[in-house]
């Protein structure tokens, strides 16, 4: 099978979007199939052109079996609605002439989050006359509309036809959460053409390890009960949350919070733990995507957090996964479907999002139970190796694929 997909995000960068779409490409490749990625230059989430590359009409590389085509950016930081936008527009309209340098592929796939894409895709599978599939990781409009950057009125009424204009385009349609699933059905879409395919992890890079002590060193963080958050410090999050708590438990010497990675927020986010003076705080921004197993071995306590909208309630942050996995003790702020999939499993500690008192507290609890924040940590990797491993999940995409371009 030819698979021609299209993405905004993609390996050397490291956010979720571009591990997943890498990751499911190269076991497809594995198993004998023909991948061509269609993304543009890297440089998320600074706005910054990674090394090695340049920003060009057209250029080409292989990483790990699969052809990457690169398109020309509007390059800008993962911040400001206006500029954003712009970048996903013109990127969608690139990618459509990038899209036509590949072979004729037997289906074409475009993700989101970034829905232009998903427009594009729709673009190109008629232009290319094959099958659409689109694969669904955030709700456009909804998300932008919760988060404030976008008012309810015409063009979000655009926004919601096109939505739905988009699914009923596809040929078949991936979603990564149930909630997902729900809403598009809710759509008038058939449910027969719709795949739930989970995030997951690669049980080859995330594996219970020892600490690293020598990053550790590298940081001065030795000696350190260590508190952290790695990821896209975006607005989604309410990472203020995680500096109030650090204000509350600022007398425990022996406790430092860590913020590992760039975003939106992160700006906004510094500038309050100074004006906090919360010298317990540290903010060790974006850090190579092989390091990260290393970092979350090293690390005594990991938060996954989302704000407290409605949007959010539908999502399953796929760091939570990657924590997990590596027998990691886990705080989830969230409600919904994470929520619920971590009480079942007691994988974790839950409390709600946006309540910096909960956190505090819950982060004395853990630190005094130890027996019990191993029994968790254990019960959380056996789950997701048990459910999540990427390999498994990517076969089952690929068949869904293959049943689309039957029908």
């Amino acid at each position: 099978m030819k698979i021609l997909f299209l993405t905004h995000y993609y390996p050397p960068e490291v956010n979720a979007p571009a591990n997943r779409v890498h990751e499911h490409a190269r076991v497809w490749v594995r198993e004998g199939h023909e991948v061509t990625v269609v993304t543009g230059v890297p440089n998320h989430p600074r706005g910054e052109i990674f090394p090695g590359y340049e920003n060009r009409w057209f250029q080409e590389e292989e990483i790990e079996g699969v052809r990457v085509l690169r398109t020309w950016m509007y390059i800008t930081a993962n911040e400001g609605f206006f500029r954003r936008t712009l970048n996903y527009v013109l990127f969608a309209i690139t990618a459509v002439f990038a899209a036509m340098r590949a072979d004729r592929p037997d289906v074409v796939v475009a993700t989101s989050p970034q829905f232009f894409v998903g427009l594009a895709g729709a673009v190109v599978s008629r232009l290319r006359r094959r099958p659409f599939v689109l694969e669904v990781r955030d709700l456009w409009p909804d998300s932008i509309v919760q988060l404030g950057q976008m008012k309810r009125g015409l063009g979000v009424k655009i926004l919601e036809l096109l939505e739905t204009a988009l699914y009923r385009s596809a040929a078949g349609i991936v979603v990564v959460t149930r909630s997902f699933e729900a809403h598009i059905r809710r759509r008038g879409i058939d449910p027969d053409r719709i795949s739930l395919i989970y995030n997951g992890i690669d049980v080859a890079k995330f594996h219970p390890r020892p600490a690293n002590q020598e990053l550790l060193r590298e940081h001065g963080l030795e000696g350190q009960y260590l508190i952290a958050y790695v990821g896209t410090l975006g607005l989604a999050h309410g990472l203020p949350t995680v500096l109030s708590a650090a204000a509350m438990l600022r007398d425990r010497k022996e406790l430092t919070f860590l913020f590992i990675g760039d975003g939106a927020d992160r700006a906004r986010l510094e500038g309050l733990a100074k004006e906090q003076g919360l010298d317990n705080v540290r903010f060790l921004g974006l850090q190579p995507r092989e390091a990260i197993p290393d970092w979350l071995a090293s690390i005594d306590l990991l938060l996954v957090m989302l704000r407290d909208l409605e949007v959010f309630h539908t999502v399953i942050p796929s760091k939570l996964f990657e924590f997990l996995a590596q027998e990691r003790p886990v705080v989830l702020a969230a409600k919904g479907e994470t929520r619920e999939m971590v009480l079942a499993t007691e994988a974790g500690w839950v409390i709600d999002p946006e309540d910096p008192d909960q956190l505090a507290e819950v982060i004395d609890q853990i630190r005094a139970q130890p027996e019990e924040a191993e029994r968790r940590a254990t019960a959380g990797r056996e789950w997701v190796e048990r459910e999540f491993r990427r390999d498994d999940l990517a076969l089952r995409m690929a068949g869904f694929l293959e049943s689309v371009c039957r029908r």
